[in-house]
């Protein structure tokens, strides 16, 4: 299938590469231009905006920041409206509200374009793999038409039903536990270093121990070895935690854990972490401490 694919960055790399071995052709296209010249290193073809890319595709894969940026690649200038083709399916894989999904859904379908919302996870290593795991939702002919594409990147394809929204709650719901959870290890990983501890110790132990979860796992090596390169920015869960706290409170539902965990990343954003890896949110703690957590030796 012709695969237009806009959003080439830590998530898109991988998972528009699984594409190409599955024999998919894919034409995409990234802000950042040496994420263009990547995909055709690969075997893809950069094109210079979202239009282009969508020139006689099948499906668009969108892979943005967030709704806003969702809405340039859509309907902007040089937007995908200008050029896909009718009833080519949008797979909507942007974390945003699900409010903001069902509009999409809505003005999509007027088109004649079916979307899949499918929003994902497992990061950048689970998208090189074809391991992520799929919140999907959306019409048998969104699904029938995205399976071929779904299949070479995931590990798990969830089907939460047939109405825009539900995945996107669903993702709003799993980003509470994948937010506490890092904030939690940068806690204690912190903490155990100020009591004299081995933080490569504290991580092992803890993750061979009922105290594991696999944020910690997966991002917990890059927070000893310093490595705040950004796999997934901080900025990621001052969006997706805020996306909660705002459906929370109009549903009247307290999150106190999420509101705790979204404060610390508040806290990192304002010390000026936002744009590296989410690891860097153990910086708060280093900073009210006065310590370096590192790996010892």
């Amino acid at each position: 299938m012709n695969v237009a694919f806009v959003g080439l960055g830590a998530m898109g790399r991988g998972m528009s590469r699984r594409l190409l071995g599955a024999g998919h052709a894919v034409a995409g296209h990234d802000v950042v231009p040496a994420a263009g010249a990547a995909l055709a290193e690969a075997g893809g073809r950069a094109a210079a905006n979202a239009a282009e890319a969508c020139r006689g595709a099948g499906a668009l894969i969108v892979m943005v920041f967030n709704a806003e940026q969702a809405e340039q690649v859509l309907f902007g200038a040089n937007g995908a409206a200008e050029t896909l083709p009718e009833g080519a399916v949008v797979i909507m894989g942007v974390t945003m509200t699900p409010a903001q999904t069902k509009s999409f859904a809505e003005r999509l379908a007027a088109r004649g374009w079916p979307m899949l919302d499918a929003p994902m996870s497992g990061g950048a290593a689970a998208a090189e793999q074809g391991q992520l795991s799929f919140m999907a939702a959306g019409s048998d002919e969104a699904f029938a038409k995205a399976e071929p594409l779904l299949a070479p990147m995931a590990k798990r394809v969830y089907r939460l039903g047939a109405e825009c929204g539900l995945g996107s709650t669903m993702k709003m719901v799993h980003q509470i536990a994948a937010g506490a959870n890092l904030a939690v290890a940068a806690e204690l990983t912190a903490f155990g270093a100020r009591m004299g501890l081995d933080p490569g110790l504290i991580f092992e132990i803890v993750n061979n121990a009922a105290g594991q979860s696999y944020m910690y796992q997966m991002v917990g090596p890059r927070m000893l070895d310093r490595d705040f390169a950004p796999r997934g920015p901080l900025e990621i869960f001052v969006k997706d935690l805020g996306i909660a706290l705002d459906a929370a409170r109009a549903n009247r539902f307290p999150l106190p854990m999420a509101a705790a965990a979204h404060q610390l990343y508040l806290a990192a954003a304002a010390h000026g972490h936002s744009a590296e890896d989410v690891a860097a949110v153990i910086k708060v703690y280093e900073a009210l401490a006065g310590l370096t957590v590192k790996r010892a030796g």
